[in-house]
């Protein structure tokens, strides 16, 4: 059995012929296929950069019929990577002209004339001036809005809680009409023949007792008024009235407003010299007498310290029908302008924005 098997090692002459055909194959083989490989890339290659014209259809077939037709020729484009005309950093063959493109981008290099071709760097010089001034309005744009943004509202250090004020109003009071609130106490709104005029002398401490809140038009804050008022009678039986009035104010306060609306009502007690006991028809049945002021208007600020306000002022004085029945209750309703001063007290207020 021995003699039957030839043996595994010893002379080349016993080693089988097809082990190296096949080696031989396989390398020839691979030698085409390379070949092959080499000789595609290069066909693609030269029809990248082919002179024949292409049109825009091939490379963005969703763009319309009418861009569709236009032509250009790939050798005679712009090579420069960093071109601005360059949609994308994806090029073929140093063409701007990638995957990318819309067709807004490949019209832009349709060959239709030499005129066209030519005109290309006036394109990207008025695409970059373009886009310069696009770059430059944006930043103007965005800085306004920042800065109008960011501008601090200079209400906040006028209007806020615990600001303290010294007021001093002074009024002209001629118009005579009949007690605003009639309907409340079963009168009939009459008037009696006699006249008054009131000149009110208001001095006042303003507390802010608030600081500005809620939203729109009612945005504000609201202060306290404690005040010392003389009120000088030049048309009417009485000469002078002495009272002393709390009030309530409510600023219309609005975003960097130098001018600020404002709705107040005051009411008190105090002393007149009273002319119907002593025989005077239709004046004041006693001294001890109550008031009660309504007005609105708008203050001016001048600065976080000084502001002048303006307005109309409603303004009664009577004595609660406590004379009666000895001495009618008439009263005496009036309205006119009122003007005041307001002056911080204290050191000025810094707001955190």
């Amino acid at each position: 059995m021995r003699g039957g098997f030839r043996p595994s090692h010893g002379c080349d002459k016993y080693q089988p012929r097809g082990k190296n055909l096949s080696s031989r194959l396989i390398v020839a083989l691979s030698v085409l296929l390379i070949a092959t490989a080499l000789r595609a890339q290069s066909e693609n290659n030269s029809n990248l950069v082919s002179t024949e014209s292409t049109s825009i259809g091939e490379l963005a077939p969703n763009c319309p019929p009418d861009v569709n037709d236009l032509e250009f020729n790939l050798e005679t484009m712009p090579t420069a990577v960093g071109d601005s005309l360059a949609p994308a950093d994806l090029l073929w063959s140093g063409s701007p002209i990638s995957v990318d493109s819309t067709c807004a981008d490949l019209s832009k290099y349709a060959s239709s004339g030499s005129e066209q071709l030519n005109s290309i760097p006036q394109v990207q010089q008025g695409a970059r001036g373009t886009e310069s001034d696009s770059s430059d309005g944006g930043v103007k744009a965005s800085g306004l809005i920042a800065e109008a943004t960011k501008r601090p509202d200079r209400n906040l250090d006028i209007y806020y809680r615990n600001r303290r004020e010294f007021s001093l109003d002074v009024g002209w009071h001629p118009v005579n009409i009949p007690f605003i609130y009639d309907f409340a106490v079963g009168d009939s709104y009459n008037m009696t023949p006699l006249k008054y005029t009131l000149v009110p002398i208001i001095a006042s401490l303003r507390w802010h007792v608030t600081n500005v809140g809620w939203r729109w038009i009612f945005r504000g804050n609201m202060d306290f008024t404690f005040s010392a008022s003389v009120t000088a009678i030049p048309r009417g039986p009485e000469t002078h009235y002495y009272s002393f009035d709390f009030g309530i104010r409510r600023n219309f306060v609005y975003r960097n407003w130098k001018v600020v609306p404002f709705f107040e009502q005051r009411g008190g007690a105090g002393i007149i010299n009273a002319k119907e006991p002593l025989g005077v028809l239709w004046s004041q049945g006693q001294n001890l007498t109550f008031t009660y002021n309504l007005g609105v208007g708008a203050r001016y600020n001048i600065d976080s310290k000084y502001s002048f306000s303006a307005g109309m002022n409603y303004m009664h004085i009577s004595n609660g029908y406590l004379s009666e029945p000895q001495f009618t209750n008439y009263g005496i309703n009036v309205y006119g302008p009122m003007f005041g001063l307001d002056v911080r007290l204290g050191k000025p207020h810094h707001a955190s924005q």
